[in-house]
């Protein structure tokens, strides 16, 4: 199971590192130490699980998950925490377990193994976008998709592999899936969590930045302001 780990304190990470090596089939494909170095990594390592701590400088663990809870896939968030109050929150939010700190390896591999099941029902919910890259028909999965352009007859799907075609609408794809995409410009929508914030140029357009791409999507002045909430709700 693909795991991120989230702590601002380097001996913590380490220490979860450590014990992770002693859970069979757990990976660690990262380790953060920031509430924007998670947003930036869930869509570049897609880990099924997220060892997430609470007390963290800026943006808390709390925080973190809330926006998590609005992501699809959703990864099972695990607290490690030294911190006991916080649980009820945690469960309302979700999570599959909460540990407190030192946290004991007997307790991590119950977590991970709720997590992996819990996830497994999860994936059997993942839903595609079927279109066509040169005459052939594929599907990308609603994950990858990076962001979703509108021109004339068609949509390109910008994904992790590259481009897609399909002959869905903007407006069908919004409608189908409301809590997933933010709306960018008449002709443009990108997945909510790829969002990192807004860069203005010179010639006075805002673009978007977007975790795992250097697309850079403008945004309407139109949208602006309804980008600009997201992020500071987010």
């Amino acid at each position: 199971m693909r795991i991120l780990i989230a702590d601002d304190e380097a001996l913590a990470r380490a220490r979860l590192e450590a014990l992770l090596r002693e859970c069979p089939g757990a990976e660690v494909v990262a380790s953060v130490a920031s509430a924007r170095a998670i947003l930036e990594a869930l869509p570049l390592h897609k880990p099924a699980a997220l060892l997430l701590d609470i007390e963290m400088p800026g943006v808390d663990g709390l925080a973190v998950a809330e926006r998590i809870a609005r992501m699809q896939p959703t990864p099972q968030v695990i607290f490690c925490t030294a911190y006991p109050q916080h649980a009820l929150r945690a469960y309302e939010l979700k999570a599959a377990d909460y540990l407190l700190k030192p946290v004991r390896l007997e307790r991590l591999r119950e977590a991970l193994e709720r997590a992996r099941k819990l996830h497994a029902e999860s994936a059997l919910q993942r839903m595609h976008l079927s279109g066509l890259v040169r005459g052939m028909r594929q599907r990308v999965p609603l994950d990858e998709v990076i962001a979703l352009i509108a021109d004339e007859k068609y949509v390109t799907v910008h994904h992790a592999g590259g481009e897609m075609l399909i002959e869905d609408s903007l407006r069908a794809l919004e409608q189908a899936h409301p809590q997933r995409w933010l709306r960018l410009h008449r002709n443009c929508l990108v997945p909510r969590e790829r969002m990192l914030g807004l860069t203005a140029l010179a010639d006075g357009r805002m673009v978007a930045q977007l975790a795992g791409s250097p697309l850079q999507p403008e945004v309407s002045r139109r949208n602006l302001a309804g980008v600009r909430e997201w992020l500071r709700q987010s």
